[in-house]
């Protein structure tokens, strides 16, 4: 007869050891042992496998939140974020057991304890669990809910080389579009958008030759979409590149967010107001949580793209906890291509 593991009394866990002055770097968190009680009623013990590191911390830790449906994040608090998991244990009243792949906002720990309802069955409709952690949701709903991809369409993808970017360039191929530009400030991901992704033509931001200038010279005749992660002098010169009619989706602002200068909330541009209104721009920016149906539906398109081929999941695999700090500051200095995930 089999012998049941006791269960873990302690979990290792990132937490926010001093609010950085500016960008958040690895001697501002610390990874620490915390209790861990039994899973109570209606509830379950998991044992994360990965969970992601975003962008969106900056934010959190910055103090910035105003209209972000997180809380701030103060010195000692233990960090959160989307985890894929198994359930090891599970309370009185669950709908959950033993062995249940899930997916929760309880990530940077190696378990946790998290109400039932606040998780989601992986189910099969992905065939390999790690892909609910991609970021494709915003962009596929962003071109299909907010740009509408037609046909034809040029589009634009700031930041092509991040989790929403490697996604954003290929969602918007298979939707139809007939071009597909994006941008980076790395020669190397440049070509592994190309060669990997099917970019067309990837524009080098920050470079000797001026943005506005690159973008004019890739297209000519302008763009018809922008899915936009940057904000800043990528935004305002799509906004001269436009041509009549374009929509512009806005799924993010790392120009602003990720500055040493700011604390990750705001991003101010200046834009050119005269040419939305002669060109009939539509600009708006793009909330998951005004959308409830993206989800389902996307990783039903995801799973059937992922299976055919047609799509991939870029990421790039940080092993172990203890790493985690190193990989948030990797991820602000735009080293990874892709998602990045920890794995735990």
């Amino acid at each position: 007869m089999p012998v049941t593991p006791p269960l873990p009394r302690t979990a290792r866990e990132v937490r926010l050891a001093s609010v950085p002055s500016g960008l958040p770097a690895p001697e501002n968190f610390a990874v620490v042992e915390a209790p861990l009680a039994a899973p109570g009623a209606g509830q379950v013990l998991i044992r994360n496998r990965y969970f992601l590191v975003f962008p969106g911390l900056r934010t959190l830790i910055g103090g910035e939140v105003e209209g972000v449906p997180l809380p701030t994040l103060s010195s000692g608090d233990a960090l959160f974020g989307p985890a894929v998991g198994e359930v090891v244990a599970a309370g009185d009243g669950s709908p959950l057991r033993p062995g249940d792949t899930v997916t929760h906002l309880q990530g940077w720990r190696d378990h946790a304890v998290v109400d039932a309802a606040h998780c989601t069955p992986a189910g099969d409709t992905l065939p390999d669990p790690v892909a609910h952690l991609a970021q494709g949701s915003s962009a596929y709903g962003a071109l299909t809910r907010l740009a509408r991809v037609r046909t034809g369409d040029t589009v634009l993808v700031t930041g092509a080389a991040g989790a929403v970017g490697t996604l954003a360039g290929p969602i918007a191929r298979l939707l139809g579009a007939g071009r597909v530009i994006g941008t980076t400030r790395s020669p190397e991901k440049a070509g592994r958008l190309t060669t990997e992704l099917g970019y067309d033509t990837v524009l080098l931001a920050g470079s000797r030759v001026s943005f506005a200038a690159q973008l004019a010279e890739a297209a000519p005749e302008g763009i018809d979409v922008l899915l936009d992660t940057v904000g800043g002098e990528q935004l305002a010169a799509a906004v001269g590149a436009a041509r009549q009619g374009a929509r512009f989706a806005l799924v993010g602002a790392l120009d602003g967010q990720l500055s040493a200068r700011r604390a990750g909330g705001s991003a101010p541009v200046e834009i050119d107001s005269f040419r939305i209104v002669v060109k009939g721009l539509s600009l708006r920016g793009y909330s998951g949580t005004d959308h409830p149906d993206v989800e389902e539906e996307w990783n039903g398109r995801f799973g059937a793209w992922l299976r055919s081929g047609e799509i991939t999941f870029p990421h790039t695999r940080i092993p172990g906890i203890d790493r985690a700090p190193q990989a948030l500051q990797e991820l602000i200095e735009g080293r990874h291509f892709g998602a990045v995930l920890v794995e735990v």
